[in-house]
């Protein structure tokens, strides 16, 4: 259920936009990362479904259709212009320094910083209201007070005061080039079609937890809180019970032989045909690669619930202190993450090359050797990769595999 409700299995619809669009409403959002080790994580994501897709899609989706725009939902992400409503309580929490958002050191430091730096905020959206969409580097620092911080932000004062016009709503990324972000005005960014309306805060968490819940297939309800607009589900306890008292969601047990899993987990009355045809054995399994940041597996402590497979992303350790790599990809083979590999990319040689590659022999991975070459040849032909290259150690009943299928 896990697998199938975030459109891991069976055979991949043809990328077109539609099923782009698809993809990324079952699952809710889309995590943006700067690192682009091998392509950007958000890509990764759909490649994962998909297949090879014309990013081009995507980048239409979201620039000239606007069906898509960037803002928080567990992180920074993409998410859904029709989502809009679910978005919008956060926004005014913050524009209007709502008790919700004092609670947090962190985000009281930011309000008093940003009251302190009127002058620099007026002066942003007058120069992007009359200029028209800009980057960060086209507007001038006119703060009084700088924006300190003991991590990277510290003294980037322009970049602090977007970031909050943007957490507000007030600005929208308009476009990208690269990493850059031109800032447009959300007012005249964002399509005529946009839902309106301030729904309810019972509202949204009551439509939040259902998305959250089909996205995840089967959770309880701390998973549903961790997922799509992580952390912003005040009283879902309440609004859980609701659901299953008019019978929306449903309670179910899950067994581990003859132990029941601790917790209560539900299930969506809508997904009840799909568990129907997965007991049934019309479930078809398939084999892929992971983003670190993909969305079944961004829960650290639920993926070790479902998969015993223990992940963490190793980036910002120093080599000597990692375990399998600096971007390790997690092998998903059918409902087993059956091992990882370490990827790099030689953009001007158009090569990728595995630094290393790891099984988990329990599940039996030494028999999925040719479905991982081939998601691994499937990887290169989408990042544009003409030649795959083993730089490092590979476990041996997949050696052979690989150097056929590549």
């Amino acid at each position: 259920m896990a697998v199938s409700s975030q459109r891991l299995s069976g055979r991949p619809p043809s990328p077109t936009t539609d099923s782009i669009f698809d993809v990324i409403r079952q699952l809710g959002c889309l995590q943006l990362d700067p690192i682009s080790v091998v392509a950007p994580s958000h890509r990764l994501v759909l490649w994962s479904r998909l297949g090879p897709y014309e990013v081009g899609a995507l980048e239409r989706l979201q620039w000239q259709e606007r069906r898509l725009f960037e803002y928080w939902a567990h992180a920074a992400s993409i998410v859904l212009t029709e989502d809009y409503p679910l978005h919008r309580r956060l926004m005014l929490a913050w524009r209007t320094n709502h008790s919700s958002i004092q609670t947090k050191a962190w985000s009281r430091r930011l309000q008093e910083w940003v009251g302190d730096n009127a002058a620099l905020k007026r002066h942003i959206l007058s120069a992007i209201r009359r200029r028209g969409p800009l980057p960060a580097g086209a507007l001038d620092d006119r703060s009084v007070r700088p924006w300190q911080s003991s991590g990277w932000t510290g003294w980037r004062n322009v970049d602090r005061m977007l970031a909050y016009l943007w957490i507000s709503g007030v600005l929208v990324v308009g476009r990208r080039q690269g990493l850059t972000r031109w800032w447009d005005l959300a007012e005249r960014w964002l399509p005529d079609w946009t839902p309106g309306g301030r729904p309810s805060q019972a509202q949204v968490v009551r439509h939040a937890a259902q998305r959250s819940l089909r996205a995840l297939g089967v959770a309880r309800a701390r998973d549903i809180d961790r997922h799509f607009i992580a952390g912003r589900y005040p009283g879902l306890p309440e609004v859980l019970s609701s659901l299953q008292r008019d019978g929306t969601i449903l309670p179910v047990e899950i067994r581990d032989g003859a132990t029941p899993w601790p917790g209560g987990w539900y299930i969506h009355r809508d997904d009840i045909p799909l568990l129907d045809r997965i007991e049934a054995g019309d479930w078809e399994p398939r084999t892929t690669l992971l983003s670190p940041f993909d969305n079944l597996i961004r829960d650290r402590d639920r993926t070790r619930l479902l998969f015993d497979f223990e992940y963490s992303l190793e980036i910002y350790l120093p080599a000597a202190r990692r375990t399998y790599g600096y971007y390790v990809l997690p092998i998903l083979h059918g409902d087993r993450l059956i091992g990882r590999i370490d990827p790099a990319v030689d953009r001007k040689q158009r090569r990728l090359m595995l630094r290393a590659v790891y099984t988990e022999d329990r599940w039996g991975a030494h028999r999925a050797g040719g479905e991982v070459a081939e998601a691994v040849r499937q990887l290169a032909q989408f990042i544009g990769a003409e030649t795959v290259t083993t730089v490092g150690p590979v476990p041996s009943p997949w050696a052979s595999a690989l150097r056929k299928a590549l």
